[in-house]
Parts: structure tokens; sequence; C-alpha cells
């Protein structure tokens, strides 16, 4: 009977998490749209972090109760995830390519931020203080966004009216009633896409457990895609709207805040002990943030050929981590 409860509870997730999906991208767009910022910036900042909240809570609760492998497990598997079933889903569904200036600065912090997790992860021991150096990375990384922010705002200035009409008012409440409905529909997204991934993961984890499967193997393959399942169903929605911007950003976004943020915070909460295996898994997410960053940083066209292959590479750490 557990098993068929994990099963039922996996499929109200997905359900959930699809809703949630679509919700949080329409509620996203048209709040960029409104605020005058483009549909990248909320890719990055709000969509990113919000899909992201998933690992934070289970790599937390995992560091907290000593299931280290698991935790850091979930980080590593996760970015590999992202890069390679996500972006390459992505790019299947609609190739683009990448001409944001902002785009291809983030694709290198994401670059940057994935050498670090290698440094860090170098001695098999996140300590408190690692966590906190990775955090205060994110806070540096978090003010470049703002003050990229702060620019954007600036370029789109001065297109409000200045005659001293009675319009303006009026303007302005449809404007306050427009952020009031959307910023609703974020919040409301975001919630279902937490508490959706959430149940997906532990009904995951319970049916893996009850096949016999490593701590290591379901950190890195059971839990990193359970809580990437939020960025996948976003990202895909998004691409099949056409927003691109959001489907990239969210990808590029949530990697750098897992690094910095959910194993920071996670180190933070209890210094991590790590398997060895999970070299392996930094070499293959070392190879595909190499690929994604060329293709990202260079403005190079993502095509559906390379994004088979980002899937395959993806869909193949899940394999050789679940057989080794």
């Amino acid at each position: 009977m557990v098993l068929v409860g994990d099963v039922v509870l996996l499929g109200v997730a997905v359900i959930a998490l699809w809703i949630g999906a679509r919700t949080l991208v329409t509620g996203a767009s048209r709040l960029a749209s409104a605020a005058g910022i483009s549909a990248l910036v909320i890719g990055l900042t709000v969509v990113a972090f919000g899909t992201s909240a998933p690992e934070v809570v289970v790599s937390t609760g995992a560091a907290l109760e000593g299931q280290g492998d698991v935790s850091v497990g979930n980080v590593v598997g996760s970015n590999v995830f992202n890069l390679g079933v996500i972006l390459g889903l992505v790019a299947v569904i609609a190739p683009f390519r990448v001409m944001e200036t902002l785009l291809r600065r983030d694709a290198l912090a994401m670059a940057a931020s994935t050498v670090v997790a290698a440094v860090v992860l170098a001695d098999g021991i996140v300590s408190r203080l690692d966590g906190a150096i990775l955090l205060a990375l994110l806070g540096c990384y978090l003010g470049a966004l703002w003050v990229a922010i702060r620019r954007e705002n600036d370029g789109v200035g001065g297109s409000e009216s200045s005659d001293g009409s009675g319009s303006a008012p009026d303007a302005r409440d449809r404007t306050e009633v427009r952020f009031g409905l959307e910023g609703g529909r974020v919040l409301a997204g975001l919630v279902l896409v937490i508490v959706g991934g959430r149940v997906l993961v532990d009904s995951a984890v319970g049916l893996a457990l009850a096949a016999g499967v490593s701590e290591w193997a379901i950190g890195a393959t059971v839990v990193a895609a359970g809580t990437s399942i939020p960025e996948l169903v976003t990202s895909v929605v998004a691409a099949r709207r056409g927003d691109t911007g959001i489907a990239a950003g969210n990808v590029v976004g949530s990697n750098v805040f897992n690094v910095l943020g959910v194993l920071g915070i996670a180190a933070v909460a209890r210094p991590l002990t790590v398997d060895p295996a999970v070299f392996v898994g930094l070499v293959w997410l070392g190879v595909l943030t190499a690929f994604a960053t060329a293709v990202l940083a260079t403005g190079r066209r993502l095509t559906r050929l390379e994004g088979v292959l980002l899937v395959i590479l993806g869909a193949g750490y899940s394999a050789v981590s679940l057989l080794g």
C-alpha cells in the first residue's frame, strides 16, 4: 500500500507542478511587461530562484539529518539535469540564438560558480566557512543583477505622461491592479511549484529506497531530477510560449543559485561530508557547463541537434550514477 500511495502522490505532484509552472510563467511574463523589465531578468531572478526553492528545502533538510551525500548529490545532479535535459529540451522545442549581453555575462557567472564548486568539494568536506563564502559570492551576484535591472529601468524610463491631464492617475491605478494581479499569480505559481516539488521528491525517494538504490545515487538522480522538475516544467512551458528569455534565464539562474545558495545554506546549517563519487559528477557537470557557456556566452544558435545531444548527456549521467 505504501508503494501505491507513493505512485499516487507522484502523479498528483506532477499535475501540481504543471499547473504551477504555467501560472508562474504567465504571471512572470506579464509582470516583466508591466514593470518594464525584460523577461530574461525575470527568468534569472524570480523564476530561477523560485523554482530552486525545492533544492533549498531538500538539501538543507538532508544536511540537518546528516545525509551529506543526498544534499550535495542534489546540487550537482540538479545542475547536470538543468543543463542537459532542460536546456536540451528547450533547444529541441524552440532553437534560439542568445543575443542579450546580460545572459552572456550570467553564463560566465554560471561557469565560474561551477569552478568554485569543484574547489570547495575538492577535499570532500564543505565546512560552514565554505558555506559562508558561497553565500557571500551569491550576494555579489545578486548585487550585479540589481545594477543590471536598475540600468534596464533607466533605459526605459521617461515614458510616463507629463501633460498634467487627468488620465495619469487612471493609468497608475491600472498598473497597480496589474502588478497586484500578476504578483499574486507569480506567488500562487511558486507555491504550487514548491509544494509539488517537495511531494514529488518524497514519493520518488520512497520508491527508490524500496528498490534498494544507494543514498548517493538517490541524491544525484531521483532527488536531483525531482527537485529540478519545477525548472523543467517552467522552462518547457516558457519555450512553448516563445519566452526563450525566461526559459534560458531560468536554467542559468538556477544553476548559479544551486551552487552558491543551496550548497551554501546547507553547509552553514551543518558541515557536509561528501562521497568520492561527487568527482565523477563534477566532471560531467564541467563538460556540460563548458558546452553551454560556449553557446550562451558567444551568442551562437543552440540547434535542435545540440539539444538532443544535451538531453543524452544529461540522461547518461543519471544512468551512470545509478549503475555506479
